[in-house]
């Protein structure tokens, strides 16, 4: 019930998919009688969606493998050439034809445009060629099939590693396109209303069919977080992602029923099965528009008390996104993502402009911005981190900050300038020691004084505050507080790290529970920590964004919850629905509990019947 409750209800405040969904024409269903095909996959963004399915080809399986002569290795390399400058052309005219909603993905594509350019790539390219005499297209495939391959042991383990080989695997189809001359009529034109079915699509592949009639993406490959679910997010489109074998199953022209709520897709589904489907998303597009319609609505408890829900964001758009979903400030914004996929290091006047843009876009409320949280699963090439048996463990976020202060000050510097046009709250990730704490202060202090000999503007007091994502620090939660002006409990580490369960296994998925009662106790301790000393405690984990899960936060003593912003509309009217008592008793027979099953039972059985709906994603139609 666990882990299906929350594939559902994670994605249920993004904005409705258009009524378009379920209305492909019935001439191009495969109305022939046969057995109904189920396969299983990934919620990736929410909607159901029935109609027929257009199946895209892989390019590398369109071109002849050829040797060439010594004399046709310059022509060669100059087809490579020409085909970066081909792909990049068309990644730019891509995002120009972005609508504004979609901005957000346009850093994607840039980094895309910088990727076609690595080294590392070309240099396997023109070994291919100059040395074993490949033609062009079989050098770039090989290329890339070798660089992937190097990803192979580690993405088994690490998401985010998992989507960075996702993205050499989409340069790659990219150059080969336009080598193949296919970069241009390879762009999917509907006729009629169709489901996309591939292994998997670039947000380039996605952004392109922003005026098509796609009803909604199936890939074989693909998690909550990669592209295809984020783009699909924002185009509004039911997507179904990690479908390993739907290549193999579905051929263009089958009925498939889609359901981004469940995360199945139905092959041949009976005429029954497709009244069902269109019925789910009649009731999940009057879920959601109801939820919305409500957004700005105080967030209280059903007596009265205030709830703060904040906003978790990567990128400046998703700032406005938030605002138009009800949230109350930033609570956590990512800057890592200004280091990653790129040859160079951000400048100072660059992430001001980036810091001052999410600012401005939701004053008067405030911005917490999380200095870098590099290393880890967070890889950028420019910090040049060493290889280590277990990179979670080893030097990242704030040990690696003060390892190269130099590079840390360009980033303080520009939240202190940042801090002209709002509210503004510093957090430093994965603090384990006061000494950390200290040294930081001291470093911010600098930066101060750096901006102020310039004669810039900046505001005199800038709160400093801490994660709490490592048993050391929930422990020292008191001392902390003395030191931090406020905590943000980043569960997702928290779990990783308390459970010493790594969060991207498979296997032991469901263990790694935040509802595991030594979670529960940690965030009760440093929660009544902070409330003895005077220092606020907000909570920016993926645990905020469940329904259930916010219900028992607030009887744990939360009073700030951060969370995306597709979640805030539900997690508001989840609060609405209980008193503060009833919250706390369900929290304290919680912490009694012995196991996390035992927490989620106590869970459904006590808050299930009142939030049935917000579970489902559905609402009576």
């Amino acid at each position: 019930m666990a882990d299906r409750t929350k594939g559902a209800t994670s994605q249920v405040g993004a904005r409705p998919p258009s009524l378009g969904d379920v209305s492909a024409p019935p001439s191009s269903f495969d109305l022939e009688p046969r057995e109904a095909i189920i396969l299983k996959g990934i919620a990736g963004s929410p909607g159901v969606a029935v109609g027929p399915a257009l199946v895209l080809g892989d390019v590398r399986s369109s071109f002849i493998r050829r040797h060439v002569r010594s004399s046709q290795i310059p022509a060669e390399f100059e087809r490579i050439k020409n085909a970066v400058s081909t792909a990049q052309r068309t990644l730019r005219e891509v995002g120009a034809r972005m609508p504004s909603a979609m901005r957000e993905a346009s850093a994607i594509l840039d980094a895309y445009q910088l990727m076609l350019e690595d080294p590392t790539l070309h240099e396997r390219i023109h070994y291919k060629l100059k040395i074993e005499r490949k033609c062009a297209e079989w050098a770039v495939s090989e290329a890339g099939e070798e660089i992937v391959a190097l990803f192979d042991g580690a993405a088994e383990r690490d998401v985010y590693i998992l989507e960075r080989r996702h993205d050499i695997e989409f340069v790659c189809d990219r150059l080969l396109r336009a080598l193949v001359g296919e970069d241009r009529s390879r762009a999917v034109r509907l006729e009629e209303p169709m489901i996309i079915v591939a292994r998997d699509l670039s947000p380039a592949d996605t952004a392109s069919m922003v005026r098509e009639p796609a009803l909604a993406f199936v890939t074989c490959v693909g998690t909550r977080t990669s592209h295809t679910s984020i783009m699909a997010r924002a185009l509004e489109i039911p997507a179904v992602v990690g479908v390993a074998d739907a290549i193999d199953q579905i051929r263009t022209g089958n009925t498939l029923v889609v359901d981004g709520l469940t995360g199945e897709v139905f092959i041949h589904p009976s005429e029954e099965m497709i009244r069902d489907a269109r019925q789910r998303s009649e009731q999940h597009l009057a879920f959601a528009r109801r939820l919305l319609s409500a957004r700005h609505k105080p967030c209280i408890t059903a007596d009265g008390v205030p709830i703060e829900l904040k906003a978790n964001v990567e990128l400046p758009a998703e700032a406005i996104l938030a605002v138009d979903h009800g949230a109350q400030g930033i609570g956590l914004y990512r800057t890592e993502f200004l280091y990653i996929d790129r040859t160079t290091q951000p400048g100072e006047d660059e992430q001001y402009e980036v810091y001052r843009a999410i600012v401005e876009a939701v004053s008067p409320q405030p911005v917490t911005l999380r200095t870098f949280d590099i290393g880890g699963d967070k890889f950028a090439s420019t910090f040049q981190l060493p290889a280590e048996m277990n990179p979670a463990l080893g030097l990242r976020a704030v040990r690696l900050a003060l390892k190269q202060p130099e590079v840390f000050l360009v980033q303080l510097r520009a939240m202190v300038r940042a801090s002209a046009h709002g509210d503004v709250r510093i957090m430093v990730p994965m603090v384990t020691s006061v000494h950390e704490m200290r040294e930081v202060r001291r470093l911010l202090g600098q930066a101060i004084e750096q901006v102020r000999a310039r004669g810039q503007a900046y505001e005199e007091h800038i709160p400093l505050g801490m994660m709490i994502e490592v048993p050391a620090a929930a422990i020292m939660a008191d001392v902390f507080a003395r030191e931090a002006e406020f905590f943000s409990l980043g569960t997702n580490d928290l779990v990783q790290y308390a459970l010493a369960i790594d969060r991207a296994s498979q296997p032991l998925a469901a263990q790694a529970s935040p509802f595991d009662p030594a979670i529960l106790r940690l965030i009760k301790f440093v929660t009544n920590a902070g409330n003895e000393h005077g220092c606020p405690v907000s909570l920016c984990g993926a645990m905020a964004s469940d329904p259930l899960a916010a219900c028992l936060l607030v009887g744990l003593g939360l009073r700030e919850l951060s969370m995306e912003a597709a979640a805030i509309p539900e997690i508001k009217e989840a609060v609405r629905r209980l008193t503060l008592q009833e919250a706390e008793s369900i929290a304290q027979r919680a912490l009694a509990c012995d196991s996390a099953d035992a927490v989620e039972e106590l869970l459904a059985r006590e808050l299930a019947p009142r939030l049935i709906d917000l579970l489902a994603g559905l609402a009576d139609a």
